[in-house]
């Protein structure tokens, strides 16, 4: 919470939603606890589930759009979260037949959408490291290669025409 103690309200929304979204995960899939995935036959717990999915590849896209106006080290991981989402939601609409009657998730789907989770995280971790190396705490920084309509890029425009124009007339 202390992204909306800086003022960064998209920073807040993000993270405690997905630490909301683990918290319901941790609700749904613990076996013994309340039970849920126990309470529906495989395939309806599938079509359920994918159901959960869909409503957060929905909510990640809004958030993706929301990172257009920044970097594409931002950009990047809800670009791969959404698409893990995607498949996710995917795989356990569309699942198969494992053993007898019940169902398993999809296998490529749900292992592409790890993939593309895994590469979230990697785009997380690295984006988490840029910020932490800014600048004025490090000897190195990393790239985070900001859109070229990017309020950032916007500033650097400025600055550079400031530079050209005080050079010009001197």
């Amino acid at each position: 919470m202390w992204e909306m103690a800086v003022g960064n309200t998209f920073g807040a929304t993000s993270l405690s939603s997905f630490g909301g979204f683990w918290i319901a995960i941790a609700i749904i899939l613990t076996p013994g606890g309340f039970e849920i995935e126990s309470s529906y036959t495989s395939l309806e717990f599938n079509h359920a589930f994918s159901l959960f999915l869909f409503g957060w590849f929905i909510f990640t896209t809004l958030l993706l759009l929301c990172t257009l106006s920044s970097s594409v080290a931002q950009c990047s991981i809800f670009l791969t979260l959404d698409i893990a989402f995607l498949c996710l939601a995917l795989g356990r609409r569309y699942p198969h037949v494992s053993s007898g009657q019940t169902y398993a998730p999809h296998y490529n789907l749900t292992y592409t959408g790890g993939v593309f989770g895994m590469l979230s995280a990697f785009a997380a971790w690295y984006n988490a490291l840029a910020g932490i190396a800014a600048s004025n705490h490090t000897f190195f920084t990393l790239p985070v290669l900001h859109f070229p309509w990017s309020e950032h890029t916007r500033l650097q425009r400025r600055k550079m025409k400031q530079i050209e124009q005080t050079v010009s007339s001197a």
